[in-house]
């Protein structure tokens, strides 16, 4: 196969073969989408509920010192629960990975809504971390074997499009709970949806086919390695909040570290940006850092250098939200949108949305610069990012289709979690010149991996 044939292939479907495929809404498909959306809408829900209310959290349990890593723990062994998942799933049905992965989902809510403590409470995130991770890995695993592939692009467009209404009411939401009723029922009021969305998607599980291959043995040694990587991520998300040398020792170790423990993870060849599969791997690392270590720095500039609101910084992050979801919309509607033109989209977007937001630092330009360049992130990542999905699950078989969704999603959590310690650690060194210098310093971090998404970029389908 040619790569402009490969290119033609996994690019949006077209009318006439969605019809006589079915839409994603079609009856065979219909409740297994609504299922998967909503658990996406849940989780994306979850992710930006617990920014908004961890103030009142750590306030009312007293726990100031485990702050940083009630966020960075879920992150960390979510790449233990990515690995584990993808090999339960390459050695059998995914309906058994799909329920581990729901009931621990679900047990780390009730764990952290019900904790005495900011012990307790962190450890449902752990628990809820693991069980997040495992449950992307699934999901991708579940599109890869129930729908044809021509159907890829719309479900993963869903995927993207579950992340808007949590990112425009989402934060409002928790707000509201933690003023009235408590903060305890963000979490707890999402357990009773988390279980009918598993029902959704169960009964058709039935029926999915298994790899053809005898497994191998269960891959220990990767699950080792996935805990390796995981303190070392840890280690890095902890030690932007360091000072003196440590500050600068340990990310360099473990960034180290995370680089010797993630190669098994992977596909041969993904760090030396090898074409096609290998570069998909680390393209989505590389736009996810871009993008995710940015998105940090967006609303406090708004409001540490104009004095605007939090309320109206966050137009910001609603604009980028809107325009990923028009854009993912865009490259599963359109034919024309192959996967060469989606990726040079995405990094146009976040191209000129970094060059707004040096700029913004810089010259102190209008704050209305800010809103309008970060939509166009988001709508570079609309085009890129379900591509991604795509071109991983183009080139997987049935026997390792769990390993390589799951180095898709640690890639994700890695790169983003690598570049939000970077830019953690230039934005505090160069805190105290002032002025936008430590934003400068930031975004410049992240428009080095943007020149690199423009690299590996071209390098996605094989010659």
């Amino acid at each position: 196969m040619s790569s402009r044939d490969l290119d033609s292939e996994t690019a949006a479907p077209a009318t006439s073969d969605v019809a006589q495929a079915g839409g994603v809404l079609s009856s065979p498909f219909r409740w297994t989408s609504i299922g998967m959306c909503l658990l996406i809408t849940l989780a994306a829900f979850e992710a930006l509920a617990v920014t908004t209310i961890m103030p009142t959290v750590s306030r009312e349990l007293d726990g100031a010192s485990l702050y940083a890593f009630a966020f960075a723990g879920p992150l960390a062994v979510g790449v233990v629960g990515m690995v584990a998942a993808g090999a339960w799933t390459d050695r059998g049905n995914p309906r058994s990975a799909l329920i581990a992965s729901v009931v621990l989902f679900a047990a780390g809510l009730l764990t952290a809504g019900l904790a005495p403590t900011m012990g307790v409470f962190v450890t449902g995130r752990l628990i809820h971390g693991l069980g997040g991770g495992a449950l992307t890995v699934v999901l991708y695993v579940i599109v890869a074997r129930v729908y044809p592939p021509r159907l890829h692009p719309r479900i993963f467009a869903g995927f993207a499009a579950a992340w808007v209404i949590p990112s425009l009411i989402g934060p409002f939401i928790a707000g509201v709970l933690s003023e009235t009723v408590g903060w305890r029922w963000v979490f707890l009021g999402v357990v009773a949806l988390t279980a009918l969305a598993m029902l959704m998607v169960v009964p058709v599980m039935r029926g999915v086919r298994r790899a053809p291959d005898e497994p191998g043995p269960f891959p220990v040694g990767r699950i080792l390695w996935s805990l390796l990587l995981a303190a070392a991520v840890l280690a890095l998300t902890l030690a932007a909040e360091a000072s003196g040398p440590v500050q600068w020792i340990v990310p360099v170790l473990a960034a180290a570290v995370a680089a010797v423990a993630i190669r098994p993870l992977v596909p041969r060849g993904t760090l030396v940006a090898l074409r096609g599969l290998p570069s998909v791997i680390l393209m989505r690392a590389i736009v996810a850092a871009t993008f995710f270590a940015s998105e940090v720095y967006v609303p406090l500039i708004m409001v540490t250098e104009y004095g605007l609101s939090a309320a109206i910084a966050g137009l910001a992050l609603t604009a980028a939200g809107l325009s990923w979801s028009a854009a993912s919309w865009a490259q599963g509607r359109f034919p024309g949108i192959g996967n060469r033109l989606a990726a040079r989209l995405g990094a146009t977007g976040l191209t000129f949305a970094l060059a707004s937001l040096i700029a913004t630092a810089v010259w102190h330009l209008d704050p209305w610069v800010v809103v309008i360049g970060w939509a166009f992130a988001g709508a570079g990542m609309g085009f890129v990012y379900p591509r991604l999905g795509v071109l991983t699950l183009h080139y997987s078989t049935p026997a390792d289709q769990g390993f390589n969704s799951s180095a898709l999603t640690i890639a994700d959590s890695t790169g983003s979690a690598v570049a939000l310690a970077a830019t953690a650690v230039v934005f505090a060194a160069l805190r105290g010149l002032g002025g936008g210098v430590p934003f400068v310093g930031a975004f410049a971090v992240t428009a080095v991996l943007c020149g690199l998404a423009w690299v590996v970029g071209s390098r996605l389908v094989r010659r």
